[in-house]
């Protein structure tokens, strides 16, 4: 028995250094053949010894047939998305502000790949998780899918990996790929994939692993996250990636200057149209993890990092005809067919044409020659006609005035370019576009409702609402084509779920125009409860951070309606939860007490030290002023602001004495600054900072 299981061994550890050599070097050693025979052997021992089992095996490349539903996971450090910029003075301004909060840095140039994101979490040496981006905060574990992904390493070569670390990057489908899917869809008469990070996507959430590792995803990665990094720098740990077996791209580059970023950009916006994979511009990263934590980040995204997007590219194609598409608030968006083309790596059939209005100041005509230009949406946009190829027999373009599903005739709101179809609760497309933003992941969160099973039961009778669904029976449901006993309990589960929902994203998920995910956020906090929402005033509603006249009109509008008032009394009754829960305080040490942060620090980011001054109960100021009770100072902060500060008689602590203070002892201040003074007096590029910096690791707490 020992024999068989170190020749099972043997068999994946040299089976894992082939799919390596294969698929991330593409210097393969051995033939196609005598890799199947490989193969073929590890899998017969593997079926007649089941006790010697591994996730990580070489042969759950080939995937499985059973069907997964896939469960939410939290990543233990957020996905921030990135800033864009799409002009090099854009750019400039960006590396100016760094240097002048750091001082002179190195900015590590990456391609940016047009896939989509996904993390991957190591133990021990080997794959133990996979989650792709979802909100951020949380998404999807497709670990079984990602393990059929040959450049994806199962378990690392090498040695000198932390006991447990995240590694992040994008999961691509090449060109070559891409094609090839979409000839054997439109053969087999399904619907094609606007582009390969759409069939990426799409695939990767596929319930069969063994068609994602039949469709030929790849996977290259370019950010590490955790707490024993080898290396103080990113540029460092992504080359010691390297050698444990990942897929790092080649295409990197260390820059000192703007000339030598712009040189990067500027050789790769022409050289990335030979690659075999989408792009649609360049990452610039600062390279220093502890110039990066001095940087923090915003709500949304690291502050020491950037996305330039490259030009959008263009081609010309006929416009054959428009289509009228009807949104979830009846809005109407004009869709244009075209003579197919190709563009960036895809072949273009439909293009966005937004608007009335933009119709008319193109002067669109049925036959026109026409500009299309992809800029990394989904669905590319008409930019332009060529008007010295019109035919002489064309007519002005006429846009519709009445729905066309439900012939209801079209209004115009004041001071909004599209039109709208007001008949919201009888338009098929509206009633189901709510029920469809209702159930969505960051809304209700109902899993195995999806688009085409919404539609299934609205038409078969069982749903007119959003209200309609907790009525729902599992029964009703085992019946109906592509459902299953299995997806009907797992449907009526998730419903009944869905009444765990924070009240936030309740009050999202009723589908209030303007009021987006960050919006009812703020409401919620505000009013802390619906009923509180529904009877507030304009002038109250005005009040919450982050509505303005226009998103207040759009409520009042929305609970005047007597229907949407009884749809809410319907979710009510079913569960729904309606308040928002109370706060709960790491401690009230910062109770009542308002602080005002500057500077850049040694152990937290600017926004961290903000979530810390919350979690302990006190409130951040942005500006100093006679309400501040602290000035939370660190190093580079303006002198203005503290002399400030100082003439009004607010405490300033440094964040050795903020720690303090969360941790229950407050320090006398004076010492605080009397160290202050004595850092403003030092250049930026003080040694002794140097120093303290590149002899610590970080933890890297947040990646996009």
């Amino acid at each position: 028995m020992t024999d068989i299981r170190h020749r099972i061994e043997e068999l994946r550890s040299e089976l894992n250094r082939h799919n390596h050599k294969y698929y991330v070097e593409n210097a393969p050693e051995i033939s196609d053949y005598d890799f199947d025979q490989l193969m073929r052997e590890l899998q017969e021992l593997e079926k007649a010894h089941p006790e010697f089992e591994d996730p990580n095996s070489p042969t759950v490349r080939v995937g499985s047939d059973l069907t997964q539903a896939f469960k939410s996971a939290t990543h233990r450090f957020p996905m921030l998305s990135l800033s864009n910029t799409y002009s090099l003075e854009e750019l400039y301004e960006f590396m100016a502000r760094i240097e002048k909060e750091v001082g002179d840095v190195e900015y590590v140039c990456e391609l940016k790949f047009d896939g989509t994101a996904i993390s991957l979490s190591y133990e021990n040496g080997a794959l133990v998780r996979a989650v792709t981006r979802g909100d951020g905060v949380r998404g999807d574990e497709v670990t079984a899918n990602v393990r059929t992904i040959r450049s994806v390493p199962l378990k690392l070569q090498g040695e000198g990996w932390p006991a447990l670390f995240e590694i992040r990057g994008e999961i691509l489908m090449p060109y070559a790929t891409f094609e090839r899917l979409n000839r054997e869809r439109e053969e087999q008469g399904e619907n094609l994939f606007a582009n390969p990070r759409n069939a990426a996507a799409g695939t990767l959430k596929q319930q069969s692993s063994a068609v994602v590792a039949r469709r030929g995803l790849d996977c290259t990665l370019y950010q590490m996250a955790g707490e024993n990094l080898p290396f103080s720098s990113h540029w460092e740990n992504l080359q010691r990636a390297r050698e444990w077996g990942f897929k790092v791209s080649d295409q990197m580059q260390i820059c000192h200057s703007k000339q030598e970023v712009a040189a990067f950009i500027s050789r790769w916006d022409e050289a990335r149209k030979e690659l075999p994979f989408p792009t649609d511009g360049v990452v610039i990263k600062v390279n220093r993890y502890a110039d990066q934590r001095a940087l923090g980040f915003t709500a949304k995204a690291p502050k020491w990092a950037v996305a330039y997007k490259f030009k959008a590219e263009q081609a010309l194609s006929e416009l054959l005809s428009v289509d009228f598409q009807v949104g979830r608030t009846g809005a109407i968006t004009p869709v244009a067919n075209l003579e197919p083309v190709h563009l960036a790596g895809t072949t273009v059939r439909r293009a966005s044409l937004h608007n009335a209005e933009q119709i008319s100041q193109l002067d669109l005509r049925i036959h026109d020659r026409v500009y299309v230009e992809k800029g990394g949406e989904i669905i590319p946009k008409v930019v332009g006609v060529e008007l010295s190829m019109r035919p002489a027999t064309s007519e002005p373009f006429r846009y519709i005035d009445h729905c066309p599903i439900c012939q209801t005739p079209l209004v115009r709101y004041e001071g909004e370019a599209k039109h709208y179809c007001p008949n919201s609760l009888n338009c098929r497309p509206q009633i189901l576009g709510r029920i469809i933003h209702f159930i969505g992941r960051k809304a209700m969160d109902i899993e195995g409702l999806g688009e085409e099973t919404v539609e299934l039961l609205y038409d078969q009778g069982l749903i007119k609402s959003a209200a309609d669904l907790y009525d729902l029976r599992a029964e009703q449901l085992s019946g109906l084509p592509r459902l299953g006993e299995k997806s009907a309990e797992n449907i009526i589960r998730s419903i009944k779920g869905s009444l765990e929902v924070p009240f936030p994203r309740v009050l999202f998920a009723l589908g209030i125009r303007f009021v987006g995910e960050t919006t009812a956020k703020y409401l919620a906090s505000h009013f802390r409860t619906l009923d509180r929402v529904m009877g507030a005033s304009r002038e109250e509603l005005v009040e919450a951070e982050e509505v303005g006249e226009k998103i207040a009109d759009a409520i009042l509008e929305y609970f005047a309606d007597e229907r949407n008032r009884a749809l809410i009394e319907r979710l009510r009754q079913a569960g729904i939860r309606t308040e928002a829960e109370e706060q709960r305080l790491a401690s009230e040490q910062l109770k009542g007490l308002q602080i005002v942060i500057s500077g850049s620090f040694e152990r937290h980011s600017r926004d961290e030290l903000k979530a810390l001054i919350e979690a302990h109960g006190g409130k951040n100021l942005a500006a100093v002023s006679g309400n501040a009770d602290y000035l939370l100072a660190g190093a580079k902060m303006g002198p203005a602001k503290l002399k400030k500060a100082e003439q009004l008689g607010v405490k300033i602590i440094s964040e050795a004495e903020f720690e303090a203070m969360i941790g229950g002892e407050i320090q006398n201040p004076q010492s605080a600054i009397q160290h202050l003074e004595s850092e403003l007096d030092k250049p930026a590029d003080s040694e002794d900072r140097k120093t303290s910096e590149e002899n610590e690791i970080p933890v890297q707490g947040r990646l996009f």
